[in-house]
């Protein structure tokens, strides 16, 4: 069992940094992909970003250029930085732990964080 914790939201103004952690149980080497989602208000969950265990990273087309992803694999602890934030980016930030086996993968979440952008 794998068990993710994030911190790190919270309420910003447009334009302004935050950056979310998510700490994971496990060695970090035992998971393939880490990811980062959001969901906001009446929308469906979306991918923001995933790095996976090569270091290998993408983005989604709406933060590429402001959000990048990080992974401290001495903490065992992946990180959202997020610039120039704009009040679309507002949602609920989970992250998510992939360990993909030879017949099934096993999807781990976090408990979420709220990010709020407004003025």
């Amino acid at each position: 069992q794998v068990q993710l914790v994030e911190s790190g939201g919270g309420l910003v103004q447009p334009g302004g940094s935050l950056r979310l952690s998510c700490a994971v149980s496990a060695s970090i080497f035992s998971i393939n992909v880490m990811g980062w989602y959001r969901q906001a208000p009446g929308k469906q969950r979306e991918l923001v970003a995933f790095i996976t265990s090569s270091g290998s990273t993408n983005l989604a087309d709406s933060v590429k250029g402001r959000f990048t992803i990080l992974r401290d694999n001495a903490k065992n602890t992946v990180y959202l930085q997020m610039n120039s934030l704009k009040p679309e980016d507002t949602a609920v930030y989970s992250c998510n732990a992939k360990r993909i086996a030879s017949t099934a993968t096993y999807d781990y979440w976090g408990q979420g964080t709220q990010v709020t952008v407004s003025s």
